[in-house]
């Protein structure tokens, strides 16, 4: 199955029904008093959280979305049925963006949630609404409203605990298969994988995290480059990120700390904010190099990022260094779940911050796709695109995210 994690779609709510005009007419009574009744309220529209679905790619091809109309007010007195709600089914963690404001309407995060995105339209008023003293015979009724309707964006962002980062082959889909159940593609050439891959790790019995592997960054990629610009969104959620950086590259091809360099300056074109992340440094590829020479190479990295956070050396294929670093990663996700429930200023920071991840992301991928569109219709812009700025249609990924594998 495609894995599509962006569409647009038009939803419209139904129109209430018309109220009715009539009088009551029976044996021996001539001029019955009015019995006109209300139509009925429209149809709403939903978005229900599915646990079950993983991709958007319903919406891909069927965009358009109508809830049924309220029923007309009938004689004696009869009262329009109201028109059936649609539910329209997304996978948890998707957003819904009014296209037109760039308002998020909501958030679905939990299974099961449901969010109205269009209301019913208010029904008509059939002539017995109008009867009064003075008006005995009214002649009087209102139509129903028309329902609401919106063009809407859906936007997925997969659901994880932790984010892998780093550049095509240094190891990101070895290291899931390694810890956890998930079988994403491993190859020799970059670019092997095309969509994001979650994997859930467990730790102890009863202790578990889920990681998500994403599409490598290249340089450039906050211009548009490479795939793994715009699954970048999917670390928007993530608790905390591991940057993997291959200490082994091939020869003739940039050294670790330039590799390393790139990735930290691209997600920081992407967003200021989500660098500011918890981040940790694992060195991947331990042992394909004398021990001499791999100390001298970390000690290049860790000074060329001026790093001063957590570093792991370890080697995904070998399994070496991973249980400790899984260990480690379960560790500081009770810790920081810990601190949340009893740090009410820490909460805070940490939603501010979540806030800023998204706005920064929407607003970077949206310039992206402004950029996409010019190119399209032909438009010269000052903001060159470039040849390789990838298009999410151009990939066609029939096999699709593996989502989620448990490792016993």
């Amino acid at each position: 199955m495609k894995f599509v994690d962006e569409v647009s779609i038009k939803v419209k709510a139904g129109d209430g029904g018309n109220g009715c005009m009539s009088f009551r007419r029976e044996k021996f009574i001539e001029n019955g008093g009015p019995n006109g009744g209300d139509g009925g309220d429209g149809g709403s529209i939903y978005m229900v959280a599915d646990e079950n679905l993983n991709t958007l790619v319903d919406y891909r091809y069927t965009r358009h979305f109508d809830a049924q109309r309220g029923s007309n007010g009938g004689s004696a007195d009869c009262t329009g049925r109201k028109g059936e709600d649609l539910e329209l089914r997304v996978p948890v963690g998707t957003t819904v963006i009014d296209a037109g404001t760039q308002e998020v309407i909501g958030d679905l995060t939990k299974a099961g949630q449901r969010l109205m995105v269009v209301h019913g339209g208010w029904h008509g008023l059939g002539n017995t609404r109008f009867k009064s003293s003075t008006n005995r015979a009214p002649r009087q009724t209102t139509p129903g409203k028309p329902g609401e309707q919106r063009d809407l964006k859906l936007e997925l962002k997969v659901l994880a605990d932790v984010g892998l980062l780093g550049l095509p082959n240094a190891g990101k889909s070895t290291f899931i298969r390694s810890v956890s159940a998930a079988k994403p593609k491993v190859a020799d050439y970059p670019f092997t994988t095309l969509v994001p891959n979650l994997g859930v790790v467990s730790v102890d019995r009863w202790k578990s995290f889920v990681i998500a592997d994403i599409p490598g960054l290249i340089e450039g990629a906050s211009d548009g480059a490479g795939l793994g610009i715009r699954f970048l969104k999917h670390l928007a959620r993530t608790r905390l990120l591991l940057h993997l950086v291959d200490m082994a590259p091939v020869e003739g091809t940039e050294s670790a700390a330039d590799t390393a360099e790139v990735i930290v300056n691209e997600l920081t074109k992407f967003s200021p904010s989500l660098a500011e992340r918890d981040r940790w440094l694992v060195l991947n590829k331990c042992d394909s190099l004398p021990q001499e020479e791999h100390d001298a190479r970390v000690k290049e990295v860790v000074d060329r990022l001026e790093w001063t956070g957590p570093v792991y050396v370890i080697s995904a294929i070998a399994k070496i260094g991973t249980e400790k670093l899984c260990h480690d990663i379960m560790r500081y996700l009770e810790d920081r779940a810990d601190r949340l429930a009893n740090d009410p200023a820490y909460k805070a920071e940490l939603v501010d911050l979540d806030q800023r991840i998204e706005d920064e992301a929407r607003a970077q991928l949206q310039a992206l796709d402004d950029k996409r569109a010019l190119r399209r219709s032909g438009v010269k812009s000052v903001h060159d695109i470039g040849d390789d700025d990838w298009d999410e249609e151009d990939v066609d990924d029939e096999d699709g995210p593996e989502i989620i594998y448990v490792r016993d």
